[in-house]
């Protein structure tokens, strides 16, 4: 996921202002190329669940990729059971304050996190301010909350 999610920091540099435009509700556009970034990465071997719901609350994505040896065996186990990974990305458009978004959006990924015993978690954070560079706009900050690590994103 490190190297995808750094992958899609790239892409997203690149490419996004020829997309986000396109979309009338913002908050959508990012988490759809998101996910239409990942899914053609994740499908070969697992799958993404979107607005996925734990509870009464929803993360954006919840990829599930097969894990070990059953990988090569295309998801055939002796008990038919095949070993899934959880990963957790919250996805969120910052509007004012980074630190304050950092702060709610972690505590909202680790809620996520343990609601589904998720193995890994990131919480990607999409700044659309036109008047700041790439440079202040993407970042990577491994985090720690209550003895779980998310990994937080800057795009």
């Amino acid at each position: 996921m490190k190297k995808l999610l750094s992958a899609f920091q790239e892409f997203f540099r690149e490419n996004s202002e020829h997309w986000i435009e396109r979309f009338q509700y913002k908050e959508a556009g990012p988490q759809l190329i998101l996910q239409a970034f990942l899914q053609r990465i994740v499908n070969s071997d697992g799958r993404i669940e979107r607005e996925y719901a734990l509870g009464r609350m929803r993360t954006d994505l919840l990829i599930f990729w097969p894990t070990g040896p059953e990988r090569a065996k295309k998801f055939s186990t002796s008990d038919g059971q095949t070993p899934l990974q959880k990963i957790v990305i919250e996805l969120k458009v910052l509007y004012k304050n980074l630190e304050k978004t950092i702060v709610d959006g972690l505590d909202q990924t680790f809620e996520y996190m343990v609601r589904c015993n998720a193995d890994e978690a990131h919480l990607v954070i999409f700044d659309c301010d036109k008047q700041k560079s790439w440079d202040e706009k993407v970042f990577m900050r491994d985090m720690e909350i209550k003895d779980r690590k998310i990994r937080v994103w800057g795009v």
